[in-house]
């Protein structure tokens, strides 16, 4: 394997495609030579210098990958090279090569393209966890998607369709509202016409809604509390809001509610293994059937990352976008 490959790195206000240096293929690793990835808004706010790579972790940005097996760390049988995959990074994605856990790789689903399997880890992994494992959802439970039309609510509304999950999101305008729909939920609400709270309550009827997943934080966190029903649970990933909110102690004790906090990208390799293990179960065959799919509003190529980051900025994209390499 070559020392050096090509990867985005930060200058200044820019971005630059330019020589870097390959890690070594440990034990229970897989090098991948990468043919696509895609953007998450952590990948802003790791280029903005607020959120940091876990310890070990790649210092490049990019928190997936699709792309093609080229090494097999000691230990690795699941996997041949030449094999088409597609990962969940703690970082590294924006360049030519990447090493990673093979718990953190899968298959890239058949019938799938580099570039659409590119937009299936992260957001595909972040929805499963904080719905199924983290909210602990049932047959039939009602659930609020915030940011509904970004990468993670159009994975989320899909599953959510095929578990038996009615949702209901929050978008930024009628046109993201219309497509959320047609993907499969059955509600909704434009940030632009004032709170959700009514809308949502209205749908979601007296009994209120069981699970919440919030990428918004602080000026949420008071409606959230309202429309949750008994033992409803709150999953917040993200804090586009901020971080402080005056909280009603009183509603969380009498509706014996649950607020969860949860990210994913520090960790453990062995948590991450389990989150990719349910994907391959319960969500690749729905997948490869058809059922569910990537969903790209743009692709670029990498050389012209900075474009897409300004596209992600504001805020008009509709699922992912993503970068062949």
């Amino acid at each position: 394997m070559g020392t050096n490959m090509k990867a985005i790195q930060v200058d200044g206000d820019g971005l630059v495609w330019a020589d870097y240096a390959t890690s070594e293929c440990g034990p229970g690793e897989i090098r991948i030579q990468i043919k696509a990835t895609a953007i998450n808004r952590a990948d802003l706010m790791q280029r903005a210098g607020g959120y940091a790579p876990p310890p070990g972790a790649s210092e490049i940005m990019g928190l997936e990958c699709a792309g093609e097996v080229v090494e097999l760390g000691a230990g690795v049988s699941e996997y041949q090279i030449g094999d088409g995959v597609c990962a969940l990074l703690a970082g590294g994605g924006y360049a030519e090569q990447v090493v990673v856990a093979a718990g953190q790789v899968l298959p890239i689903p058949s019938g799938l393209s580099f570039v659409e399997a590119a937009a299936l880890p992260e957001v595909f992994a972040t929805a499963y966890l904080n719905l199924y494992m983290e909210g602990e959802l049932l047959d039939g439970e009602r659930v609020i998607l915030h940011a509904g039309a970004s990468g993670v609510g159009t994975a989320a509304i899909q599953m959510l369709k095929h578990s038996n999950n009615p949702s209901f999101v929050t978008v930024g305008s009628k046109d993201k509202l219309a497509q959320c729909l047609a993907l499969g939920a059955s509600g909704g609400s434009v940030r632009h016409d004032g709170s959700f709270l009514a809308k949502a309550q209205e749908w979601a009827g007296p009994n209120g809604v069981d699970v919440i997943l919030d990428p918004v934080g602080a000026s949420y966190l008071a409606d959230n509390l309202t429309v949750l029903g008994m033992g409803g649970r709150l999953v917040l990933i993200g804090l586009m809001s901020g971080i402080q909110s005056e909280v009603n102690l009183a509603l969380l004790m009498m509706k014996r509610a649950r607020v969860i906090g949860s990210t994913l990208r520090a960790r453990p390799v062995a948590e991450k293994t389990v989150v990719m293990q349910g994907l391959l179960h319960d969500v690749w065959p729905k997948i490869e059937a058809g059922e569910i799919r990537p969903v790209i509003d743009a692709q670029f190529s990498i050389q012209e990352m900075q474009t897409a980051h300004e596209l992600m900025v504001g805020n008009g994209t509709v699922g992912k976008i993503v970068l062949s390499v």
